[in-house]
């Protein structure tokens, strides 16, 4: 089977192509294009074929993982979208829960206010009212909503959010509404709650459906143009995209729920180093995802992925109550500008230099001061060995950028100004992977930190020890670490309904269970009924029970997973020890003389895709081979708290065998990334390839001390 993943980033789209049969694994970076994501892409796939010396029909599978629904929410450029609500209810989505940023402050700005989903000359009512039994007290009037659809279509909506009271328990009115919607605005793209997300909170739930008809026109336009041109190519398979839940949908299928793929851009790396880690024998890993623009850094116990709370699951300022893997996004890049405020305060990011003009060694116009520069300016990325000699850096003006903008103003040396933009940035890197973990009660030292794009390497060994992790492990792959998770995800769908129902309501309440145990059998119904449609065969389908559950009382759910065995006090009791365990892991508390309820239950359905073999390289012995050890020149490094320049041999990882040993300081450079090995750490090649980097006790020693 012949598969390309495709991972475009702000800076630059990663590819990597893998033919099982031969065992061939290609790489291949390329400068984004961000005015229309599928150029670079097209062309990197164009090329990758050419390299692998096959023509794009001959590709089994194509894997894109994206940022555009998610880019349309940032930048405010969505369609005009127009909703019709249960008379009484157009607020909602401009009133929220009331809550402030900043609740101190007299002044406040309400970003779902100032840029509204969708206006409020746009948010039209019907005089109709399901109640909270799912019983009927005020009948649909279709007269009533032909009229306001007409309204929309004059005032030129692009699209049409139904968003009506407890249509998650009774979905007959909202039906009609979308009926009477496509008959009369057939045009108009459609996003209709029970649909989309049958789950109860009205504000989240009108947030997530007017979320999904803000970016439907644009993202089902964007899949559909990018799918036809892969035809064109000759590409006989569809795309398969990735989604916020670390799984990918069909074309089809994220057109229908673009709200799906939002955030889904930095999951597929967590993905990659769960299987980097699982390969390299780690099971609980920390993923450092380090691009031209931010780092994305992730978490996985056991090799899980960690979900977030459906409360935490924001896109900029709005609410969308879609699965999400739990990920953490800071402005903390290659491309982090560097630059000293007018109150003299010296400050990193989260500005991004981007793919242009980029860093000033670019040679592109760009002449602020990144961390690549500084990183050129230390003397760790070399013009001769970067992106395999195939960028030209300019040293130069990476050094005057550095000189001008920084090292003056604060009277300090080039390489000093260097160093400090570095440690800034892995400053904040520390903090996000303790908040990741530490502040989530998880502790640091039972993990690998994987670093993966094409900075992680750069920066992972510094951020080690002061995280206190085990030692780091460099993917063989690093840059497209990514856009190689995207091979190694499945077909992922997640099915909800709300289920209001208490743990006592169902001991020895034999209709009670039964009732549940339908309402899950209609939801994998569904899971299979999409599946069919995507052609997946039945022994490749797996079926997963969630429940979120919560104490009688509590405000907000934990997400636990069930058996499938059936609903009946076995089940139950099951599942009630799988919640107080989570409780008391997330809150240190449990409370089993409580009672228990299930606000909502889930099928997350999955169509198992061909996995990954990692392949074996070359065995050798503890001494590199001559020919990896390119060359060895001057770079700066901290040596007992102090800068200092130090020879430093650079080598080329492609040519390194299982079993090497690399003391530092040391640079190890590949395509698509650059590893830094710093005095007093080590670097060893495992059997599968992967750079494992540890650091001496006196390293430790210095972190803890703060030195």
């Amino acid at each position: 089977m012949k598969r390309i993943g495709v991972d475009v980033g702000g800076t630059f789209t990663d590819l990597i192509y893998v033919d099982d049969e031969k065992g061939t694994v290609l790489v291949h970076k390329t400068p984004s294009t961000p005015a229309d994501p599928s150029i670079a892409t097209v062309d990197g796939i164009t090329t990758l074929c050419e390299m692998a010396g096959i023509k794009p029909s001959e590709l089994d599978q194509v894997f894109h993982g994206t940022t555009v629904a998610t880019n349309i929410v940032i930048e405010h450029n969505g369609a005009n979208v127009g909703m019709i609500t249960t008379k009484g209810y157009r607020d909602i989505i401009h009133i929220a829960r009331h809550k402030k940023p900043m609740n101190f402050s007299l002044w406040q700005n309400l970003p779902w206010q100032a840029f509204p989903i969708a206006r409020r000359r746009n948010r039209l009512t019907v005089n109709e009212r399901i109640l909270a039994d799912g019983s009927v007290q005020i009948p649909l009037d279709d007269r009533e909503v032909r009229a306001q659809v007409r309204k929309l279509k004059k005032a030129a909506v692009d699209s049409v959010a139904v968003c009506l009271l407890f249509s998650f328990l009774n979905d007959e009115h909202e039906k009609r509404v979308a009926a009477i919607v496509r008959e009369e605005f057939p045009e108009a793209y459609i996003s209709v709650s029970s649909e989309v997300i049958p789950q109860y909170r009205e504000y989240e739930r009108f947030s997530t459906v007017a979320l999904n008809a803000f970016v439907g026109p644009k993202v089902s336009n964007y899949v559909r143009r990018f799918d036809a041109e892969l035809r064109r190519m000759g590409v006989k398979t569809g795309i398969q995209l990735m989604t916020s839940a670390a799984g990918v949908a069909t074309p089809e299928a994220a057109s229908e729920r673009p709200v799906n793929l939002l955030m889904s851009g930095p999951i597929a790396g967590v993905v990659g180093g769960i299987w980097a880690g699982r390969v390299a024998g780690e099971r609980n890993v920390i993923t450092l995802d380090v691009g031209g623009t931010s780092a994305d850094i992730g978490l996985a116990q056991d090799g899980k992925l960690r979900m977030k709370h459906l409360l935490d699951t924001k896109v900029g300022p709005y609410q969308a109550m879609i699965p999400m893997v739990d990920v953490d996004t800071i402005g903390a890049g290659g491309g982090s500008i560097a630059y000293v405020d007018s109150g003299g305060i010296f400050r990193v990011g989260p500005r991004s230099a981007g793919a242009m003009p980029g860093p000033a060694a670019y040679n592109q116009g760009g002449t602020e001061p990144t961390a690549t520069d500084a990183i050129i300016a230390l003397g760790w990325l070399r013009p001769e060995l970067f992106l395999g000699g195939k960028k030209d850096l300019r040293v130069d003006l990476a050094r005057k950028a550095v000189e001008t903008k920084i090292a003056k103003p604060l009277k300090l040396t080039t390489e000093e100004a260097a160093l400090g933009i570095f440690k800034v940035l892995v400053h904040s890197m520390v903090d996000a992977i303790e908040q990741s973990s530490v502040r989530k009660g998880f502790d640091p030292r039972e993990f690998a930190l994987v670093a993966e794009g094409g900075g992680g390497p750069l920066f992972a060994s510094h951020i080690a020890p002061e995280v206190g992790v085990k030692h780091v492990l460099v993917p063989n792959y690093p840059g497209i670490t990514a856009a190689l998770g995207l091979l190694t995800t499945d077909l992922v769908y997640e099915y909800t309904k709300t289920a209001y129902v208490m743990a006592s309501g169902l001991i020895g309440n034999a209709k009670a269970s039964a009732n549940l145990e339908k309402q899950f059998a209609v939801l994998e119904k569904e899971a299979m009924r999409q599946f069919a449609v995507d052609k997946i065969d039945k022994k490749r389908i797996r079926l997963e029970r969630i429940v979120d559950a919560r104490y009688e009382g509590q405000g907000y759910e934990l997400r636990v997973d069930a058996p499938r065995t059936g609903v009946d006090d076995k089940w139950l009791k099951a599942v009630k020890n799988e919640f107080h365990a989570a409780h008391e892991k997330e809150f240190s508390r449990r409370f089993e003389d409580v009672d228990v309820q299930i606000a909502n239950i889930r099928v997350r359905a999955i169509g198992e895709m061909p996995g990954l073999k990692p392949v074996l390289v070359k065995k050798g012995t503890a001494t590199p081979p001559k020919g990896a050890l390119k060359l060895t020149a001057d770079a700066w490094f901290e040596k007992s708290g102090k800068l200092a320049k130090v020879k430093t041999k650079f080598y080329e990882r492609t040519e390194l065998l299982a079993g090497n040993k690399i003391q530092g300081p040391a640079i190890i450079t590949q395509f698509d990334s650059t590893s830094v090995v710093p005095p007093g750490y080590s670097a060893e090649v495992d059997k599968h390839g992967n750079l494992i980097i540890k650091y001496s006790a006196a390293v430790a020693k210095a972190a803890e001390s703060g030195h």
